[in-house]
């Protein structure tokens, strides 16, 4: 009688412990509304949950990258579209030194005109982002891309480089732009048929020499090299226009991709609150239902059926 009457309370125990485990867990499963909460419940399922979570963190990387190279872009193409619009009012400069009936000091101003323009110029070339890199400045973001020398000569001081950043598993975009793409010089050529290169600032010095000093020649010439440096900012804003288009066509396909693998991961990991619940109470149930019969059961004994 000892034995059967031990037996009987170690099973019940026993039976009512692991519902009770098993109701726990379907507790903490819909409180957390995850399937699995810890990797030994199952490893399988773990390790696909991990893996997919590891690879929306670098789609995430992406997208970051991506928002930064827009922003980017954005400000090359506001500063070009700034360069248009002075080169622009240069050529009407240009035009209007050139009328025969301007006097002397009608050209000085419009050259006084002019070197205010081009000073606007040199800044928009060295403009920078909201990090302080340059945009124009090719892969030395921090080094001022046009510097000026004490007579008022400029140079570039940055390189050809330029740097790619990784914005997809097998796509990457440019990051910088030189500024010799972005501001390009002229090409001229002398009597002798000699041909010889301008840089871009040294194309608006000579033309404000020329009108300052009523040099038709040089007014002439500097009209048609104007034309020549508007197609090159106008290029290079073409440039800058479709690496955007590359940048949206590529956040759209990371969009994609981040969406299906949110719904991946949500079939994976996150729980069919509907089953868990309806699981929790017939848990619950049959923990009644043998906590009842225990106590029941406990209670009998031989006197019982002695009459």
């Amino acid at each position: 009688m000892q034995i059967s009457t031990s037996y009987l309370f170690d099973s019940a125990i026993s039976q009512m412990s692991t519902v009770q485990t098993d109701l726990a867990h379907t507790q903490a499963q819909v409180s957390s509304s995850k399937q699995v909460l810890n990797p030994s419940d199952a490893p399988d399922q773990a390790a696909d949950i991990q893996r997919l979570k590891s690879v929306l963190a670098k789609q995430s990387s992406y997208t970051t990258t991506l928002n930064s190279v827009q922003t980017r872009l954005t400000g090359e193409d506001t500063s070009l579209q700034s360069m248009t619009d002075l080169l622009v009012r240069a050529k009407e400069i240009a035009v209007q030194a050139a009328n025969g009936t301007l006097s002397t000091d009608d050209r000085a101003a419009l050259g006084v005109e002019l070197k205010g323009l081009r000073d606007q110029m040199l800044s928009l070339a060295n403009a920078t982002d909201a990090n302080g890199n340059y945009y124009f400045s090719g892969s030395r973001l921090k080094q001022p891309p046009y510097a000026q020398n004490s007579t008022g000569q400029v140079s570039y001081q940055g390189d050809e480089s330029r740097m790619q950043v990784q914005v997809g598993d097998q796509r990457s975009v440019p990051l910088n732009r030189p500024g010799t793409q972005a501001f390009v010089g002229a090409t001229r050529t002398d009597s002798k048929g000699q041909t010889s290169h301008r840089e871009f600032f040294g194309v608006i010095d000579d033309l404000i020499a020329g009108i300052n000093s009523s040099d038709t020649n040089a007014i002439q010439r500097g009209m048609g090299e104007v034309d020549t440096l508007s197609s090159g900012v106008n290029l290079a804003q073409a440039n800058v226009g479709t690496d955007m288009n590359v940048v949206d066509q590529q956040g759209q396909v990371i969009d994609a991709t981040t969406l299906t693998l949110k719904t991946t991961l949500s079939n994976v990991e996150d729980l069919d609150m509907a089953s868990a619940i309806t699981k929790m109470n017939k848990q619950m149930l049959s923990l009644e239902a043998s906590q009842s019969s225990f106590a029941k059961i406990s209670q009998l004994n031989l006197f019982n059926f002695i009459k």
